[in-house]
């Protein structure tokens, strides 16, 4: 492969990255900007690579490798989204928050309320709808602009830190997970610090918050049909951890037939038959700009690795210990986004304990919470809170780091006491 190619790939990389990390700026969506970047890569690299019929066939290869790892995270993101796009749209959602809320409570209380309704919340459905269902509800609140900043800085940290811990809950954990790094219950080890770090982050942003709140609570209706979907979606998630455990099974495939279950509960005991949307169109209402973003990402790694440009990460964990490495790629994953991040280092072929990898994975999950900007979440806030900006948010900067720190260290020592190095 000739150094021009190669140079240009990066070129076209570097571009994607800085689209991404510009896109208030230049007004172009992200999705659009690497998933074009994304597909020309590959079409340069398999028209302009040397004669060699050995290269022609690795290319060939390592795209096909590329497509089959995109495949599974994209079928298993549509079938997650799709119950809680469906569970969300029909009110469910909001009813198990206010059936945990008093008409009235005290905004200290009600801030860990928040912490422990984002955490577990997150784990369960994606982060895009896990924030926004947390922010809709502290609007509602008619907080001052300072206090509202305050509740959404934990939303995005306890929503990035929820979904750590499983599988459904953040992308980066789906991610390692796949790639056969960690285990399930392994992964289930890092709830414990990480509900304890915003734990610590809700106790020290409840200084000062001493008024009574007042909340308008306002049930939906609930129907047989909706709480049988709601009863898959719960049985879905423990059978594809148990699944997994106990016989290897893909996590893809356990979540594409609980998917299937939810389309045959609705078709057969749905009694409703005006029912404005057909079940199917539920698909559409998940957040396809996310997925085609992942898409976009996902092949611009895929043809880094395949250039071999990603061995440069290496150097890093070969100068310093993977515990200190592992806490600067989550420093890091604040700047950058912790999708292609993740994707990079897992390409890279670096070689760690298991206790290790837990500690990436919290890393790259919760660091990318320490700027407003290094996580879908703080995107999805600053977008619906009017006071929360890059300045508003850095307020709390140091604060965040110290609580990322605390539980990146609870993580890698309770990895280390259980699993051994």
């Amino acid at each position: 492969m000739s150094e021009i190619l190669q140079m240009v790939l990066v070129g076209l990389a570097v571009i994607a990255l800085l689209g991404v990390v510009l896109e208030d700026v230049i007004h172009v969506n992200k999705a659009k900007v690497t998933l074009f970047l994304g597909t020309f890569s590959w079409f340069l690299l398999y028209v302009f690579h040397s004669d060699s019929p050995d290269e022609s066939q690795a290319i060939g290869l390592g795209f096909e490798e590329n497509v089959s790892e995109i495949a599974s995270l994209w079928l298993f993101l549509v079938a997650a989204m799709t119950f809680v796009a469906y569970l969300n749209k029909k009110g469910m959602i909001e009813n198990v928050i206010l059936l945990f809320l008093p008409k009235r409570i005290k905004e200290r209380s009600l801030l860990f309320l928040t912490a422990i309704f984002c955490f577990i919340f997150s784990s369960l459905a994606d982060n895009i709808t896990a924030t926004l269902v947390s922010v809709t509800l502290i609007l509602s609140l008619n907080l001052s602009t300072k206090k509202t900043v305050r509740f959404a800085t934990l939303v995005v940290f306890a929503v990035n830190s929820g979904g750590v811990s499983l599988i459904t809950g953040d992308v980066t954990t789906l991610m390692i997970f796949l790639e056969g790094k960690v285990h399930i219950l392994e992964l289930l080890m890092l709830s414990l610090p990480a509900f304890s770090a915003v734990m610590v982050l809700a106790l020290l942003l409840s200084h000062g918050m001493n008024e009574t709140v007042e909340i308008n609570i306002r049930h939906n209706e609930v129907r047989s049909v909706d709480l049988m979907i709601a009863g898959a979606f719960l049985c879905t998630i423990i059978s594809t951890i148990a699944a997994n455990v106990l016989f290897g099974i893909p996590p893809v495939l356990m979540f594409l037939m609980g998917m299937a279950t939810m389309f045959l509960i609705a078709r057969f005991f749905n009694d409703d038959k005006e029912e404005e949307q057909s079940i199917l169109e539920y698909i559409r209402v998940i957040e396809f700009e996310t997925l085609l973003f992942f898409l976009g990402i996902l092949l611009l790694v895929g043809m880094l690795k395949e250039i071999e440009v990603l061995d440069s990460i290496v150097r890093m964990y070969e100068i310093l210990p993977p515990f200190v490495a592992n806490f600067l790629m989550g420093v890091l994953s604040a700047m950058i986004d912790n999708v292609p991040l993740t994707a990079a280092l897992l390409k890279a072929g670096i070689v760690m304990s298991d206790a290790d990898w837990l500690g990436l994975t919290y890393a790259v999950g919760v660091g990318g919470s320490l700027l407003v900007i290094g996580s879908a979440a703080g995107i999805v806030a600053m977008s619906k809170v009017n006071g929360l900006t890059f300045a508003s948010y850095a307020r709390y900067c140091l604060v965040l780091l110290i609580v990322y720190s605390l539980g990146y260290i609870a993580s890698v020592a309770l990895a280390q006491l259980v699993l051994g190095t």
